[in-house]
């Protein structure tokens, strides 16, 4: 029997989401029970997370992260590419007054993560409710299309209106990293969520290249802002062909057959016998239906989690987009020149700061498995914190390797603490809430977004821009440190070993749920 035999064959006995009692007759109760000469065979009853646990990692895996990978790029893509292109604009478009090119300047970058507020308002319930797929589809096609579309635009107007649409698909960008949290076992999830980060990093590093060959060789905002979307157009294609809908989210809607042949077809894929490790009797278990809602954050279980990690996300997004900014700024020409007519900049210092994300990552999964999520976060935000404190108070007074060392030292804690952050909230939240948890949290840190380039652009002196991140950075710290730690426990039931710890008054995550 080929594997796609056994694939149809286990999965015949039909697509009735509520045939739950094993004396049903039906052609595929049949076929099933030949082997033992009756009309009944037992089932054998598992849970969703052993059955994930039973397809194991491979090629299924793999495609699913170059699915949602490539929408990590785009996303990575379409906010660095702000940092170049306000600039040139400034250069470019004609306006009144330095102040209020400062300022319209601002609001582009500002609007973008206005959007993105607005689209994992909405889009995360949605993927709660509808489905990750098409969540998936939609923000990749949204990002794709209005991110070609910044080309055809010639006024501040315009522009703002693009920009908006190209934030609300990102955000909807949480959902397909969900999807592949949802599809990993217990023991390689930590370590193979990060790898979605190279994906990110990729993106960050492209920018510059990029806009060394558009701005430099073509002098063209509008092919930079084109190349910059292709990414998306990938994703939104990768999605269509390699991304099922999350096995999780069907059992949570009570569709457990459609759940199951889903699993088969991923143990074919990475080289497992489907009849072996889900033989024809098997059924997953049974579990409560969930309609979700922004409200279930808040209840009694939730409400301490969701308010901790709502903190921890804006410090996340304040600082993480803030020092990219602040990065740009210092390694701009027109800083160093004092010519507002000029927009340079010093591309090998911005890369060599952006390659610094590669070895973030890398730190990440190595000791995310290790030494556990709250510890990384904790130390990789004051670390950072440090770091872009000196980098601002002594700008004047460092040689410029000494601020590139300084910059590379900034963009590695920010990319392990964000990273770490990303995985440990998809952890935290259970299945039926996780993408409204998960949205919700990146929507609060877009008001981070919103304010990071008020702060940075403009005539904010950098000593108060780095006294400002320093205290950003040490109320993260402090807030990731009373997070639970998800370091091997099922996916969504960190909450629940802390609830039986409280309940022995014995508490090792330093958490309190109120």
């Amino acid at each position: 029997m080929t594997s796609s035999e056994a694939i149809s064959t286990a999965a015949g006995r039909g697509d009735n989401k509520n045939s739950t009692s094993p004396n049903h007759n039906n052609s595929s109760s049949t076929i099933m029970s030949r082997p033992l000469s009756s009309n009944f065979m037992p089932y054998n009853e598992i849970s969703i997370d052993e059955a994930v646990d039973k397809i194991g990692t491979g090629k299924f895996q793999h495609l699913l992260l170059f699915a949602a990978g490539t929408c990590f790029m785009a996303d990575s893509m379409e906010i660095m590419l702000l940092s170049f292109l306000t600039l040139v604009l400034k250069r470019d478009w004609e306006w009144e007054n330095e102040d209020t090119a400062n300022t319209q300047l601002a609001s582009i970058v500002a609007v973008m993560f206005i959007g993105a507020l607005i689209g994992t308002s909405i889009l995360g319930p949605f993927g709660d409710r509808k489905g990750r797929k098409p969540v998936l589809l939609l923000a990749s096609f949204i990002i794709s299309f209005f991110g070609v579309m910044t080309a055809f635009c010639n006024s501040v107007s315009s522009l703002l209106l693009v920009r908006f649409a190209v934030g609300f698909g990102i955000g909807g960008l949480t959902v397909p990293f969900d999807i592949l949290a949802e599809f990993l076992p217990n023991e390689s999830r930590g370590r193979y969520l990060l790898l979605i980060e190279y994906y990110w990093t990729a993106g960050s590093m492209l920018v510059p290249l990029v806009a060394y060959w558009t701005l430099e060789t073509y002098d063209s905002w509008k092919i930079f802002v084109t190349v910059c979307a292709i990414p998306c157009f990938i994703s939104f294609f990768a999605g269509i062909f390699f991304v099922p809908e999350s096995p999780r989210w069907l059992v949570k809607q009570g569709r457990y057959d459609e759940a199951l042949d889903i699993l088969r077809k991923a143990a074919v894929m990475n080289g497992k016998d489907p009849i072996v490790i889900f033989p024809p009797n098997t059924r997953l278990e049974k579990e409560e239906e969930f309609d979700s809602s922004i409200r279930d954050l808040f209840t009694p279980r939730w409400k301490s989690i969701t308010l901790l990690l709502f903190v921890v996300w804006t410090g996340f997004a304040v600082c993480y987009y803030g020092v990219i900014m602040v990065i740009t700024r210092i390694f701009n020409g027109e800083e160093q020149n004092d010519d507002d007519d000029i927009a340079s900049f010093d591309y090998s210092a911005i890369f060599i700061s952006s390659c610094a994300e590669v070895i973030g990552t890398a730190i990440a999964i190595c000791f995310i498995d290790r030494i556990g999520r709250v510890p990384m976060i904790v130390s990789s935000y004051a670390l950072g914190g440090i770091s872009v404190f000196l980098m601002c108070i002594f700008v004047d007074n460092f040689s410029r390797s000494a601020l590139v060392s300084i910059a590379f030292l900034a963009r590695i804690c920010e990319m392990v603490s964000s990273t770490t952050v990303w995985v440990q909230t998809a952890e935290i939240f259970p299945t039926e809430i996780r993408s409204t948890g998960h949205s919700a949290t990146n929507a609060v840190a877009r008001l981070g977004g919103f304010v990071s380039p008020y702060l940075v652009a403009g005539t904010t002196p950098l000593p108060v821009v780095g006294i400002i991140f320093l205290i950003v950075h040490m109320i993260a710290a402090f807030c990731s440190a009373r997070l639970p730690e998800t370091r091997g426990q099922d996916l969504g039931k960190a909450t629940d070993h802390d609830l039986r710890q409280s309940s022995s008054h014995y508490d090792t995550t330093g958490t309190e749920l109120i």
